[in-house]
């Protein structure tokens, strides 16, 4: 088998295999998350071919995004159930059929199936729970850097590929967007199955930063029982503080990023007369900045208070978001923006991760992040219809802006609220 002729090949240069399913993940979140970002270059042309208002298509992509958001404590499951490789490759089958199905539709109640049922399933499969299962089962020592590394694939994704897609919509149509991001998928599908392995375990490893090899917990109760888990979790954790307040500043951080910022930024610039490759362009630079500022985030987080940092980031965010009205949509003020809100956009992933893992413990991080995640999601479907409305009904979206930058300054002092972090005991559970 390839990976464990790999894993004995780097064994011998005392290199963790680890890394290589690190990648594998990058990969597959880059790949998925560009996918998700799709549909934010393709708005304006929709609207030129079916003459589609702004708030239909926000719809479907704000179903999209819920899905994506209310998968995630099932995708957990799934993983600790069927395997993580089998779910990865079933997702990115979903995804594909979903946006090869587009290619043919006609109706506004087609692009909510295919568009926001379809695609919304399938990259919710492989969201940021996916980050959070394998830097928990992989990784104790680096854990924090792992988490901001695929993180950052994540958000990463959202916007470098943008300007390739805004290109190719422009010059060939958004149909072949469609047909890119296809290829994609079907590129990381091959990696996912030649090298990715469900556990340390597989391949005769331990975590790193451990000495025993942890076996693969047994499954009890079969289907059913996996899937009651994830709300069994959620009774037992609903009853702490800790976990009301990731879930709300975590629906505030899905409300003023991949909701708003990814789903409408371009047709935003467009309003202010900036071509759509110009204004995606933008976005590739806050993708580049995010990069470096997510793994730096990750870094911290394995040094530093982790509320403290979420109270820096929502509050950059908030002040970012604040400020973009007033850049008068220049070079410079954009620049301003891009470099400020890119650093942030999604650095409060690693410290929510930490936080969770370590109140909640290891076994249950996955399905914990999992629920907080919906938060994120609910957050970004409400900005995503809610900031299209916005521009439908008041032909602008800069009040969600506004809103958007206040509920972050709430967010900031949200989690300053936290309580130090402490293992939850059965005893501290109820």
């Amino acid at each position: 088998m390839l990976s464990s002729a790999i894993a004995r090949s780097l064994a011998r240069r005392n290199i963790y295999y680890g890394w290589v399913v690190v990648a594998a993940t990058f990969l597959t979140m880059l790949v998925t998350a560009g996918a998700m970002g799709a549909p934010g270059v393709l708005i304006k042309p929709l609207q030129d071919e079916f003459g589609w208002q702004t708030s239909q298509i926000s719809s479907a992509l704000a179903v999209r995004l819920l899905l994506f958001g209310l998968m995630g404590p099932f995708a957990a499951a799934f993983m600790n159930y069927f395997g993580v490789r089998k779910v990865i490759v079933f997702a990115l089958i979903l995804i594909s059929s979903g946006f090869i199905g587009s290619l043919f539709m006609k109706e506004v109640w087609q692009l909510l199936l295919l568009w926001g049922i379809v695609v919304g399933l399938g990259t919710g499969l492989t969201a940021m729970v996916l980050a959070a299962t394998i830097s928990a089962r992989w990784f104790t020592k680096h854990r924090g850097l792992v988490v901001g590394m695929l993180s950052a694939s994540s958000a990463t994704g959202q916007l470098v590929f943008l300007p390739v897609m805004a290109q190719l919509t422009q010059n060939y149509g958004w149909r072949t967007t469609v047909g890119f991001v296809c290829m994609m998928i079907l590129v990381a599908a091959i990696v996912v199955l030649a090298l990715m392995r469900d556990r340390p375990a597989d391949l005769g490893l331990a975590a790193l930063g451990e000495d025993q090899i942890a076996p693969a917990p047994l499954q009890r109760g079969g289907l059913s029982a996996m899937l009651r888990t994830p709300i069994s979790v959620l009774r037992e954790v609903s009853k702490t503080s800790t976990f009301w307040i990731l879930f709300s500043t975590f629906f505030i951080c899905g409300l003023s990023t991949n909701g708003l910022i990814q789903t409408h930024f371009v047709t935003l610039c467009g309003d202010f007369g900036i071509l759509p490759v110009a204004a995606a362009s933008v976005l590739a630079v806050m993708g580049i900045f995010d990069f470096f500022g997510t793994i730096g985030s990750g870094w911290l987080s394995d040094r530093f208070d982790n509320r403290w940092l979420l109270f820096w980031y929502y509050g950059l965010r908030g002040l970012s978001l604040l400020f973009l009205p007033f850049s008068d949509f220049t070079f410079y003020g954009l620049s301003i923006f891009a470099v400020f809100y890119g650093l942030d956009w999604i650095a409060t992933v690693p410290p929510t991760v930490k936080i969770a893992a370590d109140r909640f413990g290891r076994e249950k991080a996955g399905i914990v992040f999992g629920w907080v995640f919906t938060g994120h999601q609910l957050g970004a479907a409400t900005a995503a219809y809610g900031a299209g409305l916005s521009r439908t009904e008041l032909q602008s979206y800069l009040p969600a802006f506004f809103i958007a930058g206040g509920f972050c300054l709430l967010a900031s002092i949200l989690a300053i609220s936290l309580e130090k972090t402490r293992r939850m005991t059965p005893a501290s559970a109820h």
